[in-house]
């Protein structure tokens, strides 16, 4: 899957502060994301990642 930093992922679970919304800060064989409600970063392995990604929102320059 194609993920860049700076993407916002919409993800299937939202989190505890119930927003489904994470920013990538780093990609690699752990994604850093960071929670758009409450700011909170989470590394968490790339293959988990992926598989609770609904969709993805990308800036077009």
């Amino acid at each position: 899957m194609d993920v860049l930093v700076s993407d916002i992922l919409i993800m299937k679970k939202a989190h505890p502060c119930g927003c489904n919304r994470f920013s990538v800060l780093r990609v690699g064989m752990d994604f850093k994301i960071k929670c758009v409600g409450c700011g909170h970063e989470i590394m968490a392995p790339r293959h988990k990642i992926e598989k609770n990604i609904k969709r993805i929102e990308r800036e077009i320059p």
